[in-house]
């Protein structure tokens, strides 16, 4: 019997989309015919890559109306805020940009007797396993510096959102990058482990849980592939007696609840110092309370299911544990008649929070977020610290010195400062502890993305 990948819709739980998976020898000649098609496209003039990239990323800003609509069946966020692609052309758009200098040869010298210089040359075949929360902005992060710079690309999706490998190869294909340069892949785990284990790929991009994470590199156990892993967050924001109270309140408030609380620098924990913590509260409250859960195919929805029962079965489990443990919830599941015990889950804000309490530790990837009074810099720095994971961490401050002397003393990937869940591609997109290692975008993602070979020429 043929095994299949089905994606419930969190809408209304039916079949949305079902997909048959590669058998093994399938997926090998797949690999097989990207390592040939390799060659001949990483000979291509890099300006011609890019410019089949760039084609390829305006065809599917095209696509643009169709694929909100795919994407509120696939995983639930409303369609009023319109899908990914002002992210994912901002993205890409930057990597496409600083290619040329970011791939450059580093000339170390040249005289009458030596020419020595290290070029950045592609490991040949990555894969990239992407997520669902934002199924078309994290593919791209790898996607398109990956084949830019001369790597041919197999894209493995989420099953929650089977559509998106195919719209991103229509796409690409349609503009002339060749279909055996980049592929999407419906796999089995224990298929794309095999295809791991038999050092098929040059280097491994994962998305996705911890447990993935480990998988992944236990998959590649011997095989000396690269690997970067994006895995799980518990992202703090941190307000100073000296912040912009209103402008704190709406950025983290929203950074805890858009797309549901599944975004992956999402804010999951919120302190905020004595003097301004009741203002804040009460400000948070009143903002939550006016959003509307349902469909997201309403236009009116501004929060919509969660994209699977599971999920939204684990913030219940961490909230209703913590208000057993002392928290407070603050708001009224009466305003929120839609919960429906299923995919459909309220928004809710709990203060008398403290670490003991799997809210505030564990990773919880919905719309639940607890807020904690602290009395200075140094105890809440100690609280942001107090986590397994380091992706992002926001600071609410006035002073520029005072974040950077913080953001110092964290453990985490990003410092933003009056600012929240946002991925500058400028900058490395990276984590520390068990949120993973690597970096993407940036100069550093395509560094990642390549590998140094050194030229050391003695002349005749």
């Amino acid at each position: 019997m043929t095994k299949t990948l089905k994606c419930i819709s969190p809408i209304d739980g039916s079949l949305y989309a079902e997909r048959a998976v590669l058998t093994p020898d399938q997926a090998a000649d797949a690999v097989a015919r990207a390592t040939a098609a390799q060659v001949e496209w990483a000979a291509r003039p890099l300006s011609e890559r890019i410019a089949l990239v760039q084609a390829g990323v305006a065809r599917v800003g095209e696509m643009n109306d169709v694929i909100v609509d795919e994407l509120a069946h696939q995983m639930g966020r409303p369609v009023r805020y319109g899908g990914e692609f002002g992210g994912f052309n901002e993205r890409a758009s930057h990597m496409a940009d600083i290619a040329v200098d970011a791939l450059a040869d580093i000339e170390v010298s040249e005289d009458a007797s030596f020419k020595r210089y290290i070029k950045r040359v592609p490991h040949g075949v990555v894969l990239v396993v992407a997520p669902w929360n934002y199924p078309y902005m994290t593919a791209v992060n790898t996607v398109a510096p990956a084949l830019i710079a001369g790597n041919a690309v197999l894209l493995k999706h989420a099953t929650q959102t089977l559509l998106v490998g195919e719209r991103m190869a229509q796409a690409f294909h349609e503009v002339g990058i060749p279909k055996d340069v980049f592929q999407n892949m419906f796999l089995d785990h224990e298929t794309t482990s095999a295809l791991i284990a038999a050092k098929s790929f040059g280097f491994v991009n994962f998305t996705g849980s911890v447990g993935g994470g480990v998988a992944m590199e236990t998959a590649a156990a011997g095989t000396f592939t690269g690997i970067g892993l994006e895995l799980g967050g518990k992202d703090p924001g941190y307000v100073m007696e000296d912040a912009n109270l209103d402008a704190a309140v709406d950025t983290l408030i929203d950074g805890a609840m858009f797309n549901s609380g599944q975004c992956c620098c999402g804010i999951e924990r919120i302190y905020v110092v004595e003097s301004l913590f009741d203002a804040f509260v009460e400000k948070a409250v009143a903002i939550v309370n006016g959003y509307k859960l349902g469909n997201p195919l309403d236009a009116d929805t501004t929060i919509g299911p969660m994209a699977n029962v599971r999920f939204a079965d684990e913030v219940r489990t961490q909230t209703s544990e913590a208000i057993a443990a002392g928290a407070t919830p603050l708001i009224d599941p009466a305003l929120f008649p839609q919960d429906d015990g299923g995919a459909y889950l309220m928004p809710q804000i709990l203060v008398d929070v403290d670490h003991s309490m799997r809210v505030m530790r564990d990773e919880s990837f919905g719309p639940v977020v607890g807020i904690m009074k602290v009395k200075d810099d140094a105890e809440a720095i100690k609280l942001m610290n107090d986590s397994e994971f380091g992706l992002t961490a926001s600071l609410w401050t006035a002073d520029v010195a005072r974040a950077e002397t913080i953001g110092d003393q964290l453990e985490t990937g990003t410092v933003f400062m009056n600012r929240a869940d946002y991925l500058d591609p400028g900058l490395c997109w990276t984590g520390c502890k068990n949120t993973g290692r690597g970096g993407g975008l940036s100069v550093i993602g395509y560094h990642n993305l390549t590998r140094p070979k050194s030229y050391h020429l003695k002349k005749a």
